[in-house]
């Protein structure tokens, strides 16, 4: 996600009173925001879900479209968002 540098610190705020919700979201086992260290107006998000249903019905709840609402006019570039498989995980 990359956003308006003047609208960075409306994102984070935005961010912290909404990431205790997202991440006890059902069928949320895991959440993390990343900050590129070159530009540093992109962000990423990083989350995995129980189910593709898990995360279809967090797309479709209250909770994500006012997350979304207030998120989506802080924009400067067109949003991603990718569903992967995991295929490996060394620790």
């Amino acid at each position: 996600m990359s956003f308006e540098p003047s609208k960075i610190d409306e994102f984070l705020s935005n961010f912290e009173a909404n990431k205790n919700k997202i991440r006890n979201f059902r069928g949320c086992n895991f959440l993390e925001l990343y900050r590129d260290q070159n530009n540093t107006n992109i962000f990423f998000t990083y989350s995995y879900w129980k189910s593709s249903d898990d995360l279809e019905n967090y797309r479709q709840s209250d909770l994500f479209k006012s997350v979304w609402a207030k998120t989506k006019p802080l924009f400067n570039a067109k949003p991603e968002a990718w569903s992967v498989n995991k295929l490996e995980s060394l620790e």
